[in-house]
């Protein structure tokens, strides 16, 4: 099993992130639960412990899932090979007792909450923090898009900064300076061509998620803080850690956001220079996952009555079918999202705006 594995990972063209996360499981979970067993002799029986292990080892169906998906296309590949004669796994039947699949809890999104954490983000890493909470909010970017952002893909400097590097994509580039950027008739908007993850123990660009390159334009108050941001710092990051450095490498999963939803005494977790209050916990996110805020970005424009393929194509979504064909995002659409959205942006009373620059 274990020759076997090395096979057929060595033989996958996949993502970056898919063939970390392969890595790992294999690693893991599938090479020392059959370290001593062969490809052929593997049955049934021992896909189901194999099952029934997992559970006493990963408390997330997500994560089991995962393993069982890997070790299922690993035994589809070994018959096509003419190792075995059939897969172990069972499919298309289910045994046992039903289990009711669990569903995250979420609650509506409000500008209210979105502003109390970029206040709590900008007592965290300043001014970069209160302005990542809301081009997120607005976005709906991923978290390892707004991590890669760069200053040339970036409102004021895109699309006059942009890279060109594909000739393929030359009618666009002529599009874009005419449609969007800084200037009378033009739309504000940032370019979302990578993403960061770490490779070979650095962090490197990769393209995003299903390749998923597009054009989000902002609304106007997010266009002034942008310029305004990238005024007031020399990194190459549009939203910079403390140091200075990329916030993948901050873990901003752990030490930036947790404080930022959870609340945090006066003395834990970083803080910007100068900002050392408590923070108040952000009800609607304690406990929650960054990227629901992403979730959050959706159901706004959803809300919001906006065209469904204008929806999916800001959020990297393919349409399937002959919508997703026949369709495009015109700029009668995009006008529309950054009118909702600057409205959304108007209705908190109180909200921290220029302050955020002290």
């Amino acid at each position: 099993m274990s020759e076997w594995l090395d096979s057929w990972y060595g033989s996958l063209d996949l993502a970056h992130r898919s063939m970390v996360n392969y890595e790992s499981v294999i690693r893991v979970h599938i090479k020392p639960y059959f370290a001593r067993r062969t490809v052929g002799e593997i049955g049934i029986m021992d896909h189901r412990a194999f099952k029934k292990h997992l559970k006493t080892v990963l408390s997330s169906e997500n994560s089991r899932k995962a393993v069982l998906n890997v070790f299922s296309m690993a035994m589809d590949d070994a018959v096509s090979a003419e190792l075995r004669k059939t897969s172990p796994v069972e499919r298309h039947r289910r045994r046992g007792k039903y289990t009711k699949k669990k569903r995250e809890r979420k609650k509506g999104m409000t500008p209210a909450a979105v502003e109390a954490l970029a206040r709590n983000a900008h007592a965290v890493f300043g001014p970069a923090g209160y302005v990542f909470m809301w081009t997120m909010a607005t976005t709906g970017m991923r978290p390892a898009e707004l991590y890669g952002l760069t200053r040339e893909y970036c409102y004021p400097t895109w699309p006059g900064s942009d890279q060109r590097d594909d000739p393929d994509e030359a009618e666009r580039y002529a599009e874009d300076v005419v449609r969007y950027g800084k200037g009378e008739g033009l739309m504000p908007a940032v370019r979302v061509e990578r993403q960061v993850q770490y490779e070979g123990g650095g962090l490197q660009f990769f393209p995003p998620k299903y390749e998923s390159l597009r054009t989000l334009v902002v609304p106007p108050f997010l266009a002034e803080m942008l310029e305004r941001l990238l005024k007031e710092h020399n990194s190459r990051w549009v939203f910079p850690s403390i140091s200075g450095g990329n916030l993948r490498s901050a873990n901003f999963d752990h030490k930036y956001w947790r404080p930022i939803a959870d609340g945090a005494k006066a003395d834990e977790g970083p803080r910007w220079p100068g900002e050392r209050l408590a923070l108040p916990e952000v009800s609607a996110f304690t406990g929650k996952r960054l990227y629901l805020i992403r979730h959050g970005a959706k159901s706004w424009l959803d809300e919001d009555g906006h065209s469904r393929f204008a929806v999916e194509s800001r959020m990297g979504h393919e349409v399937p079918g002959v919508e997703g064909v026949c369709s495009s995002v015109t700029v009668p659409m995009e006008r529309a999202i950054m009118k909702t959205l600057q409205e959304r942006w108007e209705s908190v009373p109180g909200r921290m705006g220029d302050a955020a620059w002290g």
